[in-house]
């Protein structure tokens, strides 16, 4: 049974000699018996028998020939956005390129290949367009081998069920391998089902920006597109992502979510509550949180809003005449003339009497606890606080500095600032696709802050779509995850899917995720939560392994020959022996360092659930000008309930 599974096809094509002897003798027969020599009955039998092997041998030589010939792998393809949605017809299915299933079979062949010179067998592929084969070979200045791809001569578009990526889908890939160009691909997809679509770009690639216009420009609105960079603030919206909240608590979890971390915790804990107690007493005095106003109350003292608040306490409390009680005149009395400590130099003395009456003379009854909160933290020795707070100021200093200040706090009533202001409610409503540059090359620090804040906020609109029910998909792509992943986006990857966003992350090594989140352990956790994985050239050893182990393993077959001969003392006594072994062991259905050899755009892909595929990605070349063609039907309805699959 193992040796009618087992398949050689890099060799010779001796089937074609077995095919001539066969024609050759279908010509003898033929000719024996017009001419008499046989009887016709028993001849054109014969003749017929010979003919039919003949055919089968020749045929079964072509397709050792073709398998050949496909060897010489496919050539880059290049196709316009009409083209791409010329096979996007169908707005329920993701086009994943060209390609096709990858069998058992397959993996027999690309082991066969390592133990040959794949050059000694390769075949013109002007025989695969003879016999009707798409024949375009890889040139040999092109990165990689080509006999990976050419395993399987015939090769399909690839689609799958948008149902299946709700799941989250991790692009891996070394630089320049073609992530960008698997990106684009899926980005026009998005763009085109009318997904509302969210890109974070690290290192802002101008390509994926423009593939990113053309998409919008083709099927969308004119005033769709809107961008978002930190170093060009003037082309761009501005983001508030301290918006959207249905608890005061959640911006002070934002903003932990950025703060870098501390073995111990107590840090950043102490950061999230100077944050809350921030936010706390502006909701108090019905002021909205930003980014401006929390660093400003942080780093100054909070003892503005605490002023502020107990003011509207008292008159809300004691009357408008409060100021006249005889125990609140004494107290700003003896403010006044210096007779009480001062915490800090911001604390004005008004301020000081009126914490005082409120430690002394209100009913613990009566006390609010906001108050409470913004009282312990003004009678906090500052130079403590100071030291606490040190992991929080830097990145809230990093976000309000100059016109990035201006960008992410933005201010409504601002008539010089023409800039549209946004934030991930109105952008979901309105169904606008939001490319975000980070811009990381010059400044990490700001770009990792940001995108990461972005992730929190989204996280929190995740969550509060999943709390109210309705939602418009949201499809999330994150070039780069190892310079912006926190909390929140494992957050989104796990639990996302329930709120309606898809997420597609890229990424080069599985060492960068595990320095940004600390342990390759963690990484891996992490990378658990996405269902589909797509590797294109990676050299990382560690990122190999991760993919294979994804891939799992199949029965390889191979051939063991023994050949033996000896002589005896004895004038004439010879002896020999010939044997041949079959084996068959379980190896990886992709092996390792096949990962490093493939091609730009070229990947292997664990999709729907483990369904294993090789496919190329095609370039999209947004320049070249098209006829629209008719705008699709989305693919499901705006509002969904929960919990319903898209």
């Amino acid at each position: 049974m193992l040796m009618r599974r087992y398949e050689m096809p890099w060799r010779r094509a001796y089937e074609s000699y077995a095919g001539a002897a066969w024609l050759t003798a279908t010509a003898f027969f033929a000719t024996v018996g017009a001419t008499g020599q046989l009887p016709r009955p028993l001849a054109l039998p014969l003749a017929l028998l010979c003919f039919g092997m003949g055919v089968l041998r020749i045929a079964q030589s072509v397709g050792t020939l073709v398998l050949r010939a496909s060897l010489t792998g496919r050539a880059i393809q290049v196709i316009s956005t009409g083209e791409l949605a010329r096979w996007c017809r169908k707005p329920e299915e993701v086009f994943l390129g060209f390609g096709f299933e990858w069998r058992p079979v397959h993996s027999q062949r690309l082991y066969e290949l390592a133990k040959v010179d794949y050059r000694e067998f390769r075949v013109s592929p002007r025989l695969l367009t003879l016999l009707g084969y798409e024949s375009k070979p890889q040139p040999d200045a092109e990165i990689g081998l080509p006999y990976i791809h050419g395993v399987e001569p015939r090769e399909v578009p690839l689609h799958r069920p948008l149902q299946n990526f709700e799941g989250g889908t991790l692009l891996v890939g070394t630089t320049q391998s073609g992530k960008g160009v698997a990106l684009a691909s899926l980005i026009t997809q998005a763009v085109r089902r009318g997904d509302v679509v969210i890109v974070i770009d690290p290192k802002n690639s101008r390509r994926l920006k423009r593939v990113t216009q053309r998409a919008c420009q083709d099927w969308r609105e004119a005033d769709t597109f809107l961008e978002f960079h930190p170093a060009f603030p003037e082309t761009g919206v501005r983001l508030d992502f301290t918006f959207n909240w249905q608890k005061p608590t959640e911006i002070a979890s934002r903003i932990q979510s950025i703060m870098p971390p501390d073995t111990a915790g107590a840090f950043s804990a102490f950061g999230w509550d100077a944050v809350n107690v921030v936010v706390q007493g502006l909701v108090e005095l019905e002021e909205r949180p930003n980014l401006v106003k929390l660093t400003k109350y942080i780093e100054g003292g909070i003892e503005p809003v605490l002023e502020a608040t107990l003011r509207r306490f008292y008159e809300r409390t004691l009357g408008a005449g409060w100021r006249e009680l005889p125990e609140m005149k004494k107290l700003l009395h003896d403010a006044h003339r210096g007779n009480m400590k001062r915490p800090s130099e911001a604390a004005s003395a008004d301020l000081l009497a009126f914490v005082a009456y409120y430690e002394h003379h209100i009913a613990q009854s009566q006390r609010n606890k906001v108050i409470d909160a913004q009282v312990r933290t003004f009678r906090h020795n500052r130079e403590h606080y100071q030291k606490i707070t040190a992991n929080l100021l830097p990145v809230l200093s990093m976000l309000t500095s100059g016109d990035l200040g201006q960008s992410l706090s933005p201010e409504p009533f601002d008539a010089d600032d023409r800039r549209p202001i946004m934030n991930f409610e109105k952008i979901e409503r309105a169904g606008h696709v939001l490319y975000m540059c980070l811009d990381s090359l010059p400044d990490p620090s700001v770009a990792t802050a940001i995108g990461a804040l972005a992730l929190a906020d989204l996280a929190a609109r995740a969550g509060m779509r999943y709390n109210l029910g309705g939602y418009r998909r949201i499809s999330l792509f994150v070039d780069e995850v190892s310079n912006v992943i926190n909390q929140p986006l494992i957050e989104i990857l796990n639990k996302g899917a329930e709120g309606g966003i898809f997420t597609t992350c890229s990424m080069q090594t599985l060492a960068d995720l595990a320095k940004r989140l600390g342990s390759e352990d963690a990484a891996r956790m992490a990378l658990g939560n996405l269902n589909n994985l797509i590797a294109l050239r990676s050299k990382d050893r560690p990122t190999q392994d991760f993919v294979v182990e994804t891939f799992g393993k199949t029965a390889i077959h191979s051939v063991r020959v023994g050949l033996s001969s000896g002589a005896d003392a004895h004038l004439g006594d010879f002896s020999s022996s010939y044997s041949t072994q079959l084996t068959e062991s379980f190896e990886e259905m992709v092996p390792a360092d096949v990962l490093g050899k493939l091609p730009n755009l070229q990947y292997f892909a664990s999709v729907s659930g483990g369904r294993i595929i090789k496919g190329r990605f095609p370039i999209l070349d947004p320049g070249v000008d098209e006829p629209k063609l008719p705008k699709p039907r989305p693919a499901t309805a705006t509002a969904l309930a929960p919990g319903q699959v898209p």
